[in-house]
């Protein structure tokens, strides 16, 4: 077990064993009244699909990089390696009963790289402060999709694979719409995967999805379904959020 099981706030060791605190919720849908915390998730057509807020993690760094493709570090124009993933976020709003697109909303992802390593942190296995690997942030358009290049994620002691996002409406702004979650895979792909080079390094990965508790907390609403592009995979993730 991990301390991304933890709610954001002290930044604890990865690999620190901590007591679960059951912090992450799901985000029901109201019939009436708007809470700035609620959000669905789902088709953008109407009826809109709950799904579950889950925590931040300690690793999410505000880097304010607006990028597309996020397997670089600008700090030296290193590419990172592994399976090209090429990720699609739809973003709507509920209106009425209705799921329109969001444009205008700041939509930031980041993960950790095929040997299971953030960029821009400190922990015992590693130190990679100012490095900028595997994150950015790209604006909605008028669809309210956003594009992000990147590679299939590794994995590491206590997570099962995942990729964290955060969306913001005004993220300038002192007061703002906010929604954090994670993006899972299916087991039997990542082990496809994670048989090729560099992922086959760190050997047979020890959590999978059922093993996970965050995952275990509406991590099944939370999937992604990967098709096979020429050189790796492609994926669309569509949410729809109410607030006020």
């Amino acid at each position: 077990m991990t301390h991304e099981n933890l709610p954001a706030g002290r930044l604890l060791s990865r690999r620190e064993v901590v007591t679960f605190l059951g912090a992450t919720g799901v985000a029901w849908l109201m019939t009436r009244g708007l809470n700035p915390k609620q959000a669905v998730a789902g088709t953008l057509e109407p009826p809109c699909v709950v799904r579950p807020e889950q925590t931040e993690g300690p690793y999410f760094v505000d880097e304010r990089l607006n990028r597309s493709d996020i397997r670089t570090d600008p700090a030296n124009g290193r590419v990172k390696a592994g399976t090209p993933l090429a990720l699609t976020v739809l973003v709507s709003r509920l209106t009425d009963g209705h799921c329109q697109p969001l444009p205008g909303a700041q939509v930031d992802i980041w993960h950790c790289d095929a040997m299971g390593v953030y960029s821009d942190v400190q922990d015992p296995g590693f130190d990679t402060t100012g490095q900028k690997f595997l994150r950015g942030y790209q604006v909605t358009d008028p669809r309210g999709s956003v594009q992000f290049m990147t590679v299939y994620p590794g994995w590491y002691p206590g997570r099962t694979v995942h990729i964290h996002f955060k969306i913001r409406t005004a993220p300038m702004v002192r007061r703002s719409f906010e929604f954090t979650s994670q993006l899972y895979f299916n087991d039997e792909l990542t082990d496809r995967v994670h048989t090729a080079q560099p992922y086959a390094t760190t050997g047979p990965r020890t959590t999978r999805n059922q093993q996970d508790w965050i995952f275990r907390r509406g991590g099944a609403q939370l999937l992604l379904a990967p098709i096979p592009t020429a050189d790796g995979y492609s994926a669309t993730f569509t949410i729809g959020l109410q607030y006020s």
